[in-house]
């Protein structure tokens, strides 16, 4: 049938113009549905390009995680691995990674040593977020023990949360045996060196031991040597003064029986007589006898005082000490007399009842030169100050040593042999005091002292004798030694 434009419905034209409208539409869906399809298509294309890259990324780093040398892994908070590679499963032993996912389940227990190590690995991770270096011991699945260390941080989603641990370990084993290896080779090598230091301190001590002894022999040869080559002379001397006093006597006799038969003498005998002084010759003559015989004595007391000091060098001896210390003050008697102004040092002497000592003399007498040359030195100080002291109190005191001996009897009611030297000088303080035994220190100047003295002092009392040395010292108030010998010395 034909519609003609005046049989359409009414309202065609509005559907004409719906169906335009709705083409329109379509079309316009069409090209957005198209130009969608084509970005879908883009897209697709790109994930699928995205997908290849992280597949080959995901590959990359799944080679680097599986061929790493350094053990990786990630723990739970609570202490479980879930997730290691192979080179972890090495380093602790087990053949598989999965095979330590399986039975490693509780890493506090399991897996370290001391257990507080894994606490405090936790306790950095909460307070830094990350651990650097951590170096603890773990047992491996055989039960052996190695030595780790371990870098890892803590992850955390976006609001902060805890969710897993991640880091590396490293088996540090070989550079801790290598470490150990070397601190004790280290410490071998010290104990050596101390051994070493103290043979040398030994050897030393033996060869200043050695010298000693060798300058006690030498000494005591060289004074024995010089006593006997003077005893002769100074013996001829002494026995033939009492004849030549007799002689001059005698011969002075007969001049007065000359003088009172002949009254008057030839002119030149009278001129003779006046030259020399005759009468003054005859009343002197005597005199200077009996002086040069005095100094004979006196010679033959020194003599008698260097045999007495060399004595003994390297044998005991049963002595007297009294003898000893009477012998080394004649010997420093030069230091102890009067000088013009200077009125010397005075020696009190307060002996008392001493047995006879058995001692190595000529040693023991070097103590006691040792000491009373101290002494003298103090006071010698003391005087020195004096000259530039206007305190009148210092001036009136006199410099003097006292010497006192003893017995006194020990907890075991054994006799010993005490002998103080006591001085007036100017003392010492305390920490001079504890040092005066120490070899080589000296408050003297290098002139007047090597600092050997008392050291070799204490040791031929202390060592050599078993006895004791002890300094008692009060500054301003003077000095006293006191040695202490055993009257028997204990074999």
């Amino acid at each position: 049938m034909i519609l003609s434009r005046d049989s359409l419905p009414a309202n065609f034209p509005v559907w004409v113009e719906c169906y335009k409208t709705i083409y329109k539409n379509l079309i316009k869906r069409t090209r957005q549905l198209q130009a969608a399809n084509e970005k879908l298509v883009n897209e697709v294309a790109e994930r699928q390009r995205i997908e290849a890259v992280l597949q080959q990324a995901e590959m990359k780093y799944r080679r680097i995680f599986e061929n790493a040398v350094e053990g990786i892994f990630q723990t739970t908070p609570d202490g479980r691995y879930q997730a290691c590679n192979p080179a972890l499963a090495r380093i602790y032993g087990y053949e598989s990674a999965a095979q330590l996912l399986e039975n490693l389940t509780n890493i506090e227990q399991q897996l370290y040593v001391d257990e507080n190590r894994r606490r405090e690995f936790i306790e950095q991770l909460r307070i830094c977020d990350s651990v650097s270096g951590f170096e603890s011991q773990v047992y491996r699945q055989d039960g052996s023990i190695i030595w780790i260390s371990e870098n890892a941080r803590a992850v955390r989603d976006r609001n902060g949360k805890l969710l897993y641990y991640e880091g590396f370990v490293t088996d540090i084993t070989q550079e801790k045996r290598a470490e150990e290896s070397l601190q004790q080779s280290e410490a071998k090598s010290k104990a050596q060196g101390q051994e070493l230091e103290g043979a040398l301190i030994q050897l030393q001590e033996i060869q200043k031991q050695l010298l000693e002894k060798e300058h006690l022999s030498t000494l005591g040869q060289l004074l024995a040597g010089v006593a006997h080559e003077i005893n002769n002379p100074v013996n001829f001397l002494c026995n033939n003064f009492p004849h030549a006093q007799q002689y001059t006597e005698e011969m002075i006799k007969l001049l007065r029986l000359y003088a009172k038969y002949y009254p008057e003498p030839a002119p030149e005998i009278q001129q003779q007589a006046e030259a020399i002084e005759l009468d003054f010759l005859i009343k002197d003559f005597p005199k200077t006898l009996f002086s040069m015989q005095m100094g004979a004595n006196r010679i033959y007391q020194i003599v008698h005082s260097l045999k007495s000091v060399s004595a003994g060098t390297d044998e005991q001896q049963s002595v007297d000490i009294h003898a000893g210390i009477d012998s080394t003050l004649l010997i420093l008697h030069y230091r102890l007399k009067a000088k013009g102004d200077d009125g010397g040092i005075s020696v009190f002497k307060d002996y008392g009842k001493l047995p006879p000592v058995t001692c190595y003399p000529c040693a023991l007498n070097q103590v006691f030169m040792n000491l009373l040359c101290n002494a003298i030195d103090a006071l010698e100080e003391l005087k020195a100050q004096r000259l530039n002291s206007k305190d009148s109190d210092q001036h009136s005191i006199t410099p003097s040593i006292w010497i006192r001996t003893e017995v006194k009897n020990d907890d075991n009611s054994h006799p010993w042999a005490v002998i103080r030297i006591t001085d007036n000088g100017l003392g010492m303080k305390d920490d001079v005091r504890q040092r005066v035994y120490e070899p080589f220190f000296t408050t003297k100047p290098s002139d007047k002292g090597t600092g050997l003295g008392l050291s070799i002092s204490y040791k031929i009392v202390v060592e050599k004798h078993g006895g004791k040395l002890n300094c008692i010292s009060t500054p301003g108030q003077g000095t006293e030694f006191v040695v202490e010998v055993p009257i028997a010395i204990p074999i």
